[in-house]
């Protein structure tokens, strides 16, 4: 949940806003980008996007979208998108969710399984692989792109 707000403030469009200035709804500028997480069943993805949201002061559930697939958060002044792939047989059938307009490079997408959905979903700018050690996590990225590394070294400032 932690790296999660940390992740959020690195994707801000000026990491210098503070959630405490946006209101639950509104939501604050991004910088936009795909990440996809990558890690075992129960290794935290969810809980990661959950800090993530609460990062950017949404304050409501968030949960999986393993049966939904995918769930909106749309803002005054950002979108940001929650893709749980795993239940795919086909990375085709990403094409039959319809969520073309969800790809715009101003939106945030976050995606779960993204292995599930290659060829078909948007190339990653910063991959992320969670993985289990001891009672904590080990946690990696990756930047893929202008975007994820402008991304990864707000991390790290």
């Amino acid at each position: 949940m932690e790296f999660g707000k940390v992740l959020a403030k690195a994707t801000f469009q000026n990491p210098a806003s503070s959630v405490a200035s946006a209101a639950a709804e509104s939501g604050i500028p991004s910088v936009g980008g795909v990440i996809h997480l990558h890690g075992d069943l129960g290794a935290g993805k969810t809980s990661l996007t959950r800090g993530l949201m609460r990062g950017y002061g949404y304050e409501g559930a968030v949960k999986s979208p393993t049966y939904t697939l995918v769930e909106p958060y749309e803002f005054k002044y950002c979108n940001i998108y929650h893709f749980d792939l795993y239940r795919l047989s086909d990375p085709e059938e990403v094409e039959y969710l319809g969520t073309d307009d969800y790809f715009a490079a101003s939106n945030l997408c976050i995606f779960e399984w993204a292995e599930r959905g290659s060829n078909i979903i948007p190339p990653a700018d910063l991959r992320i692989n969670i993985e289990l050690e001891g009672t904590g996590r080990r946690l990696s990225c990756q930047s893929l792109s202008e975007k994820g590394e402008l991304i990864a070294k707000r991390l790290w400032n």
